[in-house]
């Protein structure tokens, strides 16, 4: 194995650690909260760690195989943070409400209508 192989191993072993350590915090960031924004945006991210991994493990292998599994997780990451953002965005939207009319519904300034 030649020096640049072996730098070449070393760079994507680190790269796998470092991808299960922010696996491991986003994994604390979803079970701590404290909002469910904070709770969907770590899932978001876990996503997107776990594409990152399944690349690392294809640089490692030198295999091409998990890149349309990729594109595929890529793509099911996206939607899901549509949607979760569409549901909060509802669920906190402000309550509209119509003013009822009053006892003095219908009078004009003058007194009489």
């Amino acid at each position: 194995m030649s020096v640049l192989e072996h730098v070449d191993r070393i760079l994507l072993t680190a790269a796998i650690v470092l991808v299960l350590v922010a696996g491991l915090l986003l994994l604390v960031r979803i079970w701590l909260g404290p909002s469910m924004l904070d709770r969907a945006i770590s899932l978001d991210v876990i996503a997107a760690l776990i594409i990152a991994g399944l690349g690392a493990k294809s640089a490692f292998a030198r295999d091409p195989f998990y890149f349309p599994i990729m594109l595929v997780l890529a793509f099911l990451g996206f939607t899901g943070s549509v949607g979760i953002a569409r549901f909060i965005a509802v669920r906190d939207r402000p309550a509209v409400t119509v003013p009822t009319p009053g006892p003095d519904a219908g009078r004009t300034e003058g007194g009489t209508q």
